[in-house]
């Protein structure tokens, strides 16, 4: 390798918060609305009602799942800001102290005490916050609490996740609609747990098997209580 040419690595850490907003929202997507509409279907309701039901579902879950995101991310981020506020008056008040704080820091990974003196007190320079956001509270760019990002990724991946067993719905006969509705939606799930594990550098095979496992277990559950909600009726 020549002395120009730069070492590439592809890292996926940067992917971290939408990639996890967005799985969570379109598997609770499929999740959630099949097994709506296979617990209404299994009560013996009425194929316009069930779509209208479905469609309920969708709207609310994908408003639901960006409040919720916006809401905790945005508490992630509260949170960081006020760590920032805490450690920019330490710096302000005994930067010494604070150095060798981070001088302990690089000595706890390894590098004499030299060393980390010099490197703590060059990162000082350069750019203090950064060097203590980053090593002592574990803040950086890449993994930073981006509340807007969060809640629209969810919403929408909610809403696409739920569009699907609906189309489903939409389309077959309310004789097979459990069973198509049932084996689409595990196909759907199977589909982004493999490839939310590719994207995220994992086993695809594990990560369908696991998003699978969880999606029938919750629509055998809301099938059995339509099934005795509609006998009951």
């Amino acid at each position: 390798m020549s002395a120009g040419r730069r070492h590439g690595e592809r890292h996926r850490t940067d992917r971290i918060g939408w990639l996890r907003a967005a799985v969570l929202g379109a598997n609770d997507g499929i999740v959630s609305t099949a097994s709506l509409l296979v617990g209404v279907a299994a009560a013996s309701a009425a194929p316009g009602n069930i779509l209208v039901t479905g469609v309920a579902g969708l709207v609310a879950g994908a408003m639901s799942m960006a409040a919720g995101e916006y809401v905790s991310v945005h508490s992630q981020a509260d949170t960081e800001q006020a760590d920032l506020s805490l450690e920019r008056a330490e710096l302000k008040r005994n930067p010494v102290a604070e150095q060798q704080e981070l001088s302990g820091i690089y000595q706890a990974r390894g590098l004499d005490a030299d060393l980390a003196q010099r490197v703590a007190q060059q990162l000082m320079a350069h750019d203090a916050l950064g060097a203590h956001a980053r090593d002592e509270l574990g803040i950086s760019a890449t993994l930073s609490a981006r509340p807007v990002q969060a809640a629209l990724a969810s919403a929408a991946s909610f809403a696409i996740g739920a569009a699907l067993p609906l189309a489903v719905t939409a389309l077959v006969p309310v004789s097979i609609l459990i069973p198509c509705v049932s084996a689409t939606s595990l196909v759907f799930l199977a589909l982004l747990g493999a490839g939310a594990a590719r994207a995220g550098g994992a086993s695809a095979l594990i990560g369908a098997w696991r998003v699978t496992f969880w999606g029938a277990l919750a629509m055998v559950i809301t099938a059995g209580v339509g099934t005795l909600f509609g006998a009951v009726v």
